[in-house]
């Protein structure tokens, strides 16, 4: 089923307004000097990585193809133009008809990138790219800072499931939208049935506090829940005293119990003394998940714990100190003239304080070392290298408008898996570092 025609409350009608009012007066102004129809290329890409990040995570490629589709001027949208005296009516009938009809280049979803990395490449007449910028940003932004802080959990639990359980510590759009992007980056499950319902994406959840404050004692809560779900459920078992309430849990649901939820406390001690008072209990098989504001730090300070699951929120939904990945949406090349067939020519931003640009329509290619690892992100203008030929990265997502590249979500997942897994080993360390392969740059008529 694609949930995507379902027209669900997740979604909206339009995309159109999901923009800067520059990008509608820049139309104005090129429409009124005729350059609107300049063959144009811009290009997605950051300048750096967030501090002590070693690679960053492409995520929202898939919402970025709905957005482009959905980038519609309704007439509701153009009445609240009109009415605000934003564009002039030149400007509202070109809107009108906006469709978008370019190309769209990109790193496919799930892939790493690198400072200057051309993570996602836009071309058509001016005009109608312009418009695109803040909504493919916000998409592009909110998702890859997620899917990187998703990764960073997911290395460090290693083999360990983690569960996307941040929807109340966000907005509840936004929480759908990093349900997904921590599915991206390697999470096995979410709490917020609107993303499992508009993704796919498999949900769990049993019980908070609140159940077993309902009741006159947690043995009355515990029969309850276990008569309703199961002995396969999970019980939470820190509402008062752990121990009592773990013997009390075995108790109701016998070894076959299916896991406890520890969200309070010392984690790593009281891991280690459920998971022994379970097994003298005879309830070996019975799995413990941790909760509590955890995060790729805490998790991994609980790699020699006995624990079996982690579930995170607040750290995963803001990005882990990082809630954007601070990329922009530049001009790189346009035509000459406004005549078909006018060749491109390279433009950029010459600016101090770090905000320049490298002009030119790029490619990208990662350079593999002997051992068949990740050594180098190379970024070039021009004709690709032969030696780099079949490493190239960008893949097509629009042709002439129509969107040519959808694919499932677990698609998207499994090739961040296998990215990083090709990355140098010291991509996993948490410690503070620089990106983990260098960025290169290749110009026309120079090698790799």
């Amino acid at each position: 089923m694609n949930t995507a025609d379902l027209g669900l409350p997740v979604d909206v009608p339009s995309t159109a307004l999901f923009t800067d009012q520059y990008e509608l007066t820049m139309l104005r102004a090129a429409l009124k000097a005729g350059t609107a129809g300049r063959r144009s290329v811009f290009e997605v890409f950051t300048r750096r990585l967030p501090n002590g990040r070693r690679y960053g995570v492409v995520a929202g490629t898939g919402r970025v193809l709905d957005a482009v589709e959905n980038f519609r001027f309704d007439a509701g949208v153009l009445r609240f133009l009109r009415e605000r005296d934003i564009v002039d009516e030149e400007t509202l009938d070109w809107l009108a008809q906006y469709r978008f009809s370019g190309d769209i280049w990109g790193y496919p979803e799930g892939e790493v990138y690198f400072p200057g990395s051309p993570i996602m490449r836009v071309e058509g007449t001016f005009g109608e790219c312009v418009l695109l910028e803040t909504v493919i940003l916000s998409i592009l932004n909110h998702d890859s800072a997620i899917a990187a802080a998703a990764s960073r959990m997911a290395s460090a639990a290693g083999d360990r499931p983690l569960i996307e359980m941040g929807a109340r510590r966000t907005h509840e759009l936004a929480a759908v939208a990093a349900a997904r992007s921590a599915y991206v980056g390697g999470f096995a499950t979410t709490s917020d049935l609107a993303a499992g319902f508009r993704y796919n994406i498999p949900t769990v959840g049993t019980s908070a506090h609140a159940f077993t404050l309902l009741h006159d004692n947690e043995r009355d809560a515990f029969r309850a829940q276990v008569e309703a779900m199961g002995r396969g459920t999970t019980l939470l078992v820190d509402t008062y005293d752990v121990a009592e309430a773990v013997r009390t849990a075995v108790e109701i649901a016998g070894p076959e119990l299916g896991a406890v939820r520890i969200d309070s406390g010392d984690l790593l001690l009281v891991a280690h003394r459920v998971r022994q008072q379970l097994d003298k209990l005879g309830a070996r098989d019975t799995k413990i998940v941790v909760t509590s504001d955890l995060d790729e730090y805490a998790i991994a300070s609980l790699a020699a714990a006995p624990v079996d699951a982690y579930g995170v929120g607040t750290q995963l939904v803001t990005g882990s100190g990082h809630p954007t990945a601070s990329m922009v949406y530049k001009l790189v090349a346009r035509a000459e003239s406004g005549d078909d067939g006018a060749p491109l020519v390279p433009v950029a931003k010459k600016s101090s304080g770090g905000k320049t640009s490298v002009g030119g329509r790029k490619w990208a290619a990662r350079r593999l070392d002997s051992y068949g690892y990740a050594e180098a992100e190379v970024v070039g203008t021009g004709p690709v290298p032969d030696d780099l030929a079949d490493r190239q990265l960008l893949v097509e997502l629009v042709k002439g408008g129509e969107v040519v590249a959808r694919e499932p979500l677990d698609a998207a997942r499994d090739r961040h898996a296998a990215a990083r897994a090709n990355l140098p080993l010291s991509a996993t360390q948490l410690s503070r570092g620089e990106p983990v392969i260098p960025t290169e740059y290749a110009h026309e008529g120079s090698g790799s």
